[in-house]
């Protein structure tokens, strides 16, 4: 007889566990299966973020931003470096301990709410009297049954048309995080927060790296005037980020690959690289669940259609994460996956997606919650911007690290703050507060009132409040 559950979460990335762990404080009986493999073929829980996303490109960008600092910047502070070494084996070991720990992490917490955990791959078998039944391919078949199903099956790299991914020449995000050596050349195509990031670990360990972006603007989705910044601070740095381009052919081979471009001015550019991480988004990974044995509806993007809470067409069967409609977030997918866990107990879960906040990990540092400046005019409301640059922060300063500033954006007459958006030293722990602020309907004089630490990089926050009503005190 198949083993019975109350919840089966199918998937264990940052979606699926926090689903999983919620639903079993909240008293269910809860099944996870995952078929991520560690090195030695185990279960390694996380999923995408934690095994080949988020953790391990933190892994890496902490060490390439280490070792740059102790070649270009240690000088500046009376500290000198003799016979600097690059050890990209120890470092890449190193990234692997930090995705195994977060591994066993998730694996305690399993334990600790008493969450059955499954490895292997999960499909649907069919309905049956209010109840799923769900194959778990591992090393053994198995059958197991639930009540309520939440599938969180996350999303795959997308590849270029006729150019699969070999994971030795040309990457996804799995094989950029596994280069065993620096490349002399590296080419990226897309521009977006896998493409930065990777590109900028590359970069600070001595690849010479070229960006190739289709689109005519940098981070479209960025409030322009901070992307423009952004795009200074890597110009200054040596990213070359080519805009408005359109890739042809490209050959891999035994010497690297070859990238064939039109650039912006209409003229053919032939890219010889040693690597080349492709990054043009991600899409549902809905292959192999068999959606269709028990009528599951997907969309033609093959993600799952849900409701606003996430309720599927078919009866307690749930979906979160980058398998829905949305951001491919991780901190969405957790959100999500509480709201999901709660509302099958009976209570109002919550997101909020107008209040989820946006970071890429690169130096400087990019974040932003809620409407940029030009999502504003295109709609008409009427609004009052106030900005505080990182020049004229005392904590910067003593950081040596000045690049970038604070924005606000509030409504003209009511002072509810409608977006806030950053680039600088460590922003991506500076937006938390816009968050909070923004989910208490808070308006910039607020913000503006509140005692900020001193000296701290937080008071940029308070300055750019401020700076809305064209008061700042130190710029």
């Amino acid at each position: 007889m198949s083993k019975q559950f109350d919840v089966i979460v199918i998937g264990g990335g940052p979606g699926g566990y926090i689903a999983a762990i919620r639903a079993a404080q909240l008293g269910f009986n809860v099944a996870c299966v995952d078929e991520w493999k560690n090195a030695k073929g185990g279960p390694a829980l996380g999923g995408t973020c934690t095994n080949v996303g988020c953790i391990p490109s933190k892994a890496l960008l902490q060490s390439s931003e280490h070792y740059e600092h102790a070649g270009k910047h240690f000088a500046d502070h009376g500290i000198n470096v003799k016979g600097l070494e690059l050890d990209v084996a120890k470092m890449l070991a190193r990234k692997d301990q930090v995705v195994k720990q977060n591994n066993d992490g998730i694996t305690y917490l399993f334990k600790k709410n008493k969450i059955t955990s499954f490895h292997g791959r999960a499909s649907f078998v069919k309905a049956a009297e209010g109840s799923y039944e769900i194959k778990v391919a591992g090393a053994a078949e198995e059958s197991i049954v639930g009540k309520h199903i939440v599938v969180a099956t996350g999303s795959n790299a997308r590849a270029l048309p006729g150019t699969p991914f070999d994971e030795e020449n040309i990457l996804s995000n799995d094989g950029a995080l596994r280069v065993g050596d620096v490349p002399k050349k590296l080419a990226l195509i897309g521009s977006g927060v896998i493409g930065l990031e990777m590109g900028s670990v590359w970069r600070r360990l001595g690849s010479d790296v070229t960006v190739l972006e289709g689109l005519p603007t940098f981070l479209g989705a960025v409030d322009e005037q901070i992307a423009k910044e952004a795009k200074k601070a890597f110009d200054k740095q040596g990213l070359k980020i080519e805009l408005g381009v359109k890739v042809g052919e490209i050959k891999s081979g035994k010497k690297g690959v070859n990238v064939a471009y039109t650039n912006a001015k209409g003229e053919a550019v032939s890219l010889d690289v040693d690597k080349l991480i492709v990054s043009i988004g991600r899409v549902p990974n809905t292959i192999g669940l068999n959606a269709e044995a028990v009528g599951l509806a997907l969309d033609e993007r093959g993600a799952i259609n849900v409701d606003d809470e996430c309720k599927t067409n078919l009866p307690n069967v749930w979906a979160i994460g980058d398998v829905v409609r949305g951001p491919m977030l991780a901190h969405k997918a957790e959100e999500e996956g509480v709201a999901v866990a709660e509302r099958i107990a009976g209570q109002h879960g919550h997101v909020n997606f107008n209040t989820i906040p946006w970071v890429i990990y690169t130096s400087p540092e990019i974040a932003w919650v809620g409407q940029t400046e030009q999502q504003l005019k295109a709609s008409g409301r009427a609004y009052k911007a106030g900005t505080f640059p990182f020049l004229a922060n005392g904590r910067a300063r003593a950081l040596g690290d000045t690049t970038g500033m604070v924005k606000f954006l509030a409504d003209a007459a009511t002072d509810e703050i409608l977006g806030v958006h950053m680039v600088g030293p460590q922003v991506s722990e500076l937006i938390s507060e816009a968050v909070v602020a923004m989910e208490f309907k808070a308006s910039a004089e607020d913000i503006a009132r509140i005692c900020h630490a001193h000296p701290s990089l937080s008071e940029a926050t308070k300055e750019a409040a401020l700076a809305v009503d064209k008061r700042t005190l130190n710029f």
